[in-house]
Formats: structure tokens, C-alpha cells, sequence
């Protein structure tokens, strides 16, 4: 029984030093799941991170094209307020 619970131990120390080996901090993965969610992506699963999970690909690719589409609309609306604004553009 100890034999088996110094094995779990061992196991679980390697693990973790293994993900401190890729060199991000927790709150390096933690501001990166924070921007995923601000860009529309909530489709990110425990076994997909840093990927976004295969079964929601296609929701995430129609909300980034929906994302881009909506940003271009607003710099369009931006660029012809400022040519309004100013004289001789």
C-alpha cells in the first residue's frame, strides 16, 4: 500500500515539473484562457488547451469570420466619421 502511494506520488511530481518545463506560469495560461474567451472562443476544453476542441472547429471558425466582419464594419463607420470631421479629407 505504501509501495503504491509513493508510486502516485512520484508519478504526480514528475507530471508537474513536466509542465513547468514548457515555461509558462499559471497566470501566463490563466491571461491566455481570459483572451481566448474575450475573442469568442469558449470552445476551449480541458483536453483541447491550448487547441480549441475538434467538435466545436466550425463554431469557432463562423464566430471568428463574424468577429472580423463586425470589426471591419466599425473601422469603416470610424474612417468616415473622422473624414467627416475633418475638413479637406
Amino acid at each position: 500500500m505504501k509501495m503504491l502511494a509513493l508510486l502516485a506520488v512520484s508519478v504526480a511530481a514528475l507530471g508537474s515539473t513536466n509542465a513547468f518545463a514548457q515555461g509558462k506560469t499559471r497566470a501566463q495560461v490563466y491571461q491566455e484562457l481570459i483572451e481566448a474567451q474575450q475573442n469568442g472562443l469558449n470552445y476551449i476544453t480541458d483536453a483541447s488547451y491550448p487547441e480549441v476542441s475538434p467538435a466545436f472547429e466550425g463554431t469557432v471558425a463562423y464566430l471568428k469570420k463574424q468577429a472580423l466582419e463586425k470589426a471591419q464594419a466599425a473601422n469603416k463607420i470610424a474612417k468616415a466619421a473622422s473624414d467627416a470631421a475633418v475638413p479637406g479629407n
